[in-house]
Parts: C-alpha cells; sequence; structure tokens
C-alpha cells in the first residue's frame, strides 16, 4: 500500500486514494461521477495508450475546451506518461492559438466537438501537431490504437503542467509547473492539522474557473491530496455556483466579479449555504462594501483572500478567516502573509530588503515557484534570480506583523475581471489599423469588472480614427475580454527624455481621488 510520504506526484496522489476510499467519489460534474478507484485505473489506461502511440517522454498535449472530467483525467494521464498538459484558453482568437500550439510544440491537440473546428484552423500547417483530436471517438480511436506500455517512474521534479501568461512584450509566456509545485507545501500544510487551508475527504472543492488559468487547472492538486470531490463545472455562471452549492460543495474560489454576480442573482436569497465552509477569493482586489454582502448572504461560511500568480502555482500568501471582520479593519486592506513554507520580501530598486512599512517589490521564495517559461531563459532569469527568489513585479510594503499590502503595479498589467490583461499585448493588436499612428493601452476604473481596457491612440496625418473600428480590428485578433471596451484619441503621447510613452500620466486622471491604483 503507498504510504503518504509517497503522494508527491499527480499520479501516487490517485493510487493513494484509489487504495484507501476506492469508491469516494473524486470527479463530479453534475451528471457523471468517476471513484478514486475508477480514475486510477481510467487514467494509468489513458497513460498507457498516449505513451504506446510513438510520444516522446516531455511531449505537451494541448487542450482546448471548458472545464470537464475529461481534462482533469487527460491532465493527470500525461503526467503519468511523463508528459505535459497545455489547457488553452477557449476564449482565445485563433491567432492566440496558434501561437500557443506553435511555442510549446504540442503533438496533440485535444478538443471539445463545439472547439475541434478552431483547434484544426490554429494548427493548420504546423509540423510539430501530429493530430487534432475530438473528444469522444476519435480520441478513444486513437488510444485504443496506441496499446498498452511500460509507465515510467512517478518524479516530483518533472513537468506536468504548462499554462500561458501574457507578457509585457506582447507574447504570452508558457509557465511550466512540476509536481513538486502543486504538492510540496500541501505536504507542509498537512503537518499544520488546523491549518485553515485544509480540506479533508468529505469536503468537495468547486472547480468554475477556466482549466486554462491556475485557479482552474491547479487548484485540483488540493483535493486530489487530501481525497477530496472535485466538483466540476464547464464554465462560470451565478446559477451553475448555486447549483454547485445545492449539491454539497464545501469549498470554492471565485474572482470578486463572479462572487458580485452570485450573491446578486435572485436565487441567493433562497439558497441554502450551510454546507459552504469556506469561500476563496482573489486575483482583483475585494471591495469591502462587496465582502460585507458576501458575509452577510453566506452566512456561516469562512472567507480567505489569496494572492498569487501563475508562476508561484497560484496562492503563496492569504488573508486567512480570522481577520476577516464585516465591520473592516486595517487587515481587510492587506492581501496577508505568506503561507507555511514560503518566504517573502519587500526589496527596493537596489535589490536589499526594505525596512517594514516601505514600498518596493514583492518578491517570494518557495517550492511553489515555477521550474521556468518554456524554452525562454533570458525572461526566467529575469523574473527568477539565481537565489530563487521570484520578482512579482507588484508593488507593496509589509507591516510590522508581516501582512503585505499591495499598492500598485510595477508592471503594466490591467486585471479586469479577474483575466489579466497586458498592454503590450493589446497594444500590438492594434497596431497595423490604417489610422492609427500610436497607441498605449491603460486600465481604468470600471464598477462591475474592476478595471475595464482603455486605448489611447494618435491618429495619422490626415486619417480620422473612429473608436468603433479600432475596437473591432482588437477583437478580431486577440480575445475579446482584452479587446479596448474605449477608445479615447489625443493629440500626442506623453514621454519621458527617453522617447518612452509615460503610461502613468495617461492612467492618473482616472484614478484621481482613489487610495490605490488598482481597483
Amino acid at each position: 500500500m503507498a504510504q503518504a510520504g509517497s503522494r508527491v506526484c499527480l499520479g501516487s496522489n490517485i493510487a493513494y486514494w484509489a487504495e484507501r476510499t476506492p469508491d469516494s467519489v473524486a470527479l463530479d460534474d453534475g451528471q457523471s461521477r468517476i471513484s478514486f478507484a475508477e480514475l486510477d485505473t481510467l487514467t494509468r489506461n489513458m497513460a498507457q495508450g498516449l505513451a504506446g502511440s510513438g510520444l516522446p517522454i516531455g511531449s505537451r498535449i494541448a487542450w482546448l475546451g471548458k472545464n470537464s472530467p475529461l481534462f482533469f483525467v487527460l491532465m493527470i494521464a500525461a503526467s503519468r506518461a511523463a508528459m505535459v498538459i497545455v489547457p488553452m484558453g477557449w476564449r482565445l482568437a485563433e491567432p492566440e492559438l496558434r501561437y500557443i500550439l506553435s511555442d510549446t510544440g504540442a503533438a496533440l491537440v485535444v478538443a471539445e466537438p463545439a472547439f475541434t473546428a478552431l483547434a484544426k484552423s490554429a494548427a493548420d500547417g504546423l509540423d510539430n501537431v501530429r493530430a487534432v483530436l475530438t473528444v469522444g471517438d476519435a480520441l478513444d480511436e486513437f488510444l485504443l490504437q496506441a496499446g498498452a506500455y511500460e509507465l515510467p517512474e512517478g518524479d516530483p521534479e518533472r513537468a506536468v503542467l504548462q499554462l500561458y501568461t501574457s507578457g509585457t512584450t506582447g507574447n504570452p509566456k508558457g509557465a511550466v509547473l512540476n509536481n513538486r509545485n502543486l504538492f510540496a507545501v500541501r505536504h507542509i500544510l498537512d503537518e499544520t492539522p488546523d491549518h485553515w487551508s485544509r480540506l479533508t475527504c468529505d469536503d468537495s472543492l468547486l472547480v468554475i474557473m477556466p482549466v486554462g488559468h491556475i485557479a482552474g487547472s491547479g487548484s485540483c492538486a488540493a483535493a486530489l491530496f487530501n481525497g477530496s470531490r472535485i466538483v466540476i463545472r464547464a464554465e462560470f455562471t451565478p446559477d451553475a455556483v448555486l447549483d454547485a452549492i445545492d449539491d454539497g460543495a464545501s469549498n470554492m474560489f471565485l474572482v470578486p466579479t463572479a462572487l458580485q454576480m452570485v450573491v446578486n442573482h435572485p436565487r441567493a436569497a433562497t439558497t441554502d449555504f450551510s454546507r459552504l465552509k469556506m469561500v476563496m477569493y482573489g486575483a482583483a482586489p475585494m471591495p469591502l462594501e462587496l465582502l460585507r454582502q458576501s458575509m452577510k448572504v453566506m452566512q456561516g461560511a469562512k472567507f480567505c483572500q489569496q494572492y498569487g500568480m501563475t508562476e508561484t502555482t497560484g496562492t503563496f500568501c492569504a488573508l486567512p478567516p480570522e481577520d476577516h471582520d464585516p465591520a473592516g479593519n486595517d487587515r481587510m486592506r492587506s492581501a496577508g502573509f505568506p503561507l507555511p513554507g514560503v518566504e517573502a520580501k519587500i526589496i527596493g530598486e537596489d535589490g536589499m530588503e526594505l525596512p517594514r512599512g516601505q514600498v518596493g517589490e514583492i518578491i517570494t521564495r518557495s517550492p511553489l515557484n515555477m521550474l521556468e517559461y518554456w524554452q525562454n531563459p533570458d525572461k526566467t532569469s529575469e523574473t527568477v534570480d539565481a537565489d530563487g527568489w521570484l520578482h512579482t513585479g507588484d508593488a507593496a510594503y509589509m507591516d510590522r506583523d508581516g501582512y503585505i499590502f499591495i499598492q500598485d503595479r510595477i508592471k503594466d498589467m490591467i486585471i479586469s475581471g479577474g483575466e489579466n490583461v497586458y498592454p503590450a499585448e493589446v497594444e500590438n493588436a492594434i497596431f497595423g489599423h490604417p489610422d492609427v499612428l500610436e497607441v498605449a493601452v491603460i486600465g481604468v476604473p470600471h464598477e462591475k469588472w474592476g478595471e475595464s481596457v482603455k486605448a489611447m491612440v494618435v491618429a495619422k496625418s490626415g486619417h480620422e480614427v473612429d473608436p468603433d473600428s479600432v475596437i473591432k480590428w482588437a477583437r478580431d485578433r486577440i480575445a475579446a475580454f482584452k479587446a479596448p471596451k474605449s477608445v479615447d484619441v489625443i493629440a500626442q503621447m506623453p514621454r519621458n527624455a527617453s522617447g518612452k510613452i509615460l503610461r502613468r500620466e495617461l492612467r492618473d486622471p482616472y484614478w484621481q481621488g482613489r487610495e490605490r491604483s488598482v481597483n
């Protein structure tokens, strides 16, 4: 029988619980349920099929679809075959998908039926893509033809998940995560029986954030480590969240915008929240009034703010439930403090640690830090230094008790509805518009989404810019949530002495009178 210490990989965690609680539900999408014993057999057989197909160790397998049990089956199976799953956002535009498929060198693309045509179009002409398989008969036939194969031993240092995060240079970067990233801190937390974040075999974790994000695909690690049920919903809607709560989901993570939609839904007033134990929120700042409303509607549930990024396998810093007060307190303005096993500090421009209370950049070091940016050593070394400290790009200060208070972003990232949008990526999409000479993209306050994307453009000489035309131009090239929601035409861009556009000067008028330059 597998020992607790063997729970260091996706596969070994499944095998561990398949021996101890074989009939317990591992995956549940509201229509069908897969037990741990079934999941162990299913993923082992699929892994043998993948390995027997001739795909070499380390092959990237891309997924294009919404959240589903099959995604997690494929993720675990790929890891057991020493391969890496690459979930792609189903809302991405074809050029974005094509870039990811090319960058990863993906050998296989598995797509849900609704996205097969898009996947084939994105993969067309790419020599690295061996096959685009539709979920169902095509995938089953591929695996059956492959046959059985001897599987390699599990390795905690082996890459298992590659997630794409937008970059300041315009192209997304593939953050590579291994088994150690997913499970090392779970082992540390396991030694703290009363820690607020621990799950049990009786808990059910709702996964409703997209699996193309760490909050979707990476959140399964806590459940799999603790033998909990993973409640899967294809995509976020307030009804889907409330249905899952009716179905017994005890723990969930939502971005503040999603939480706002849930608590304001007419059904929320009649939903029984008594089985809901923990509501985790993050990816964007939480307004105090929304937190108060949520705590009142979901009375009895504990709340926890989480701060992290794809490169840190999600949460590395959290504000625990005991610091949440409906009346508000100073600590509720913070992102909390590092998880057990995680180091964090604030540094100045010279790289030296700053005294408590001074604003600088947050850096962190822990087993959560990513392995690398895929085939991008320069960006990897820029982000993770030689001593293992990961530079977040966020500006903050730390109080005397170790709580981290985020003030602004050193990087120019915009967070809209919990989605990360980098100005350079949007600007690259707008460049080339026949009427636009220059463009700068900023985030401006938005009551519902936190921030919305605004493009500031300078027209070419003798041209007039139609804002709707710019928005459409961008939407044809990038995902709709990244495209600008508004366009302002200005006479010239503010620049510093070296000619760099001063986004701060463009942003400041929209943020006047606000405590922070994030919303």
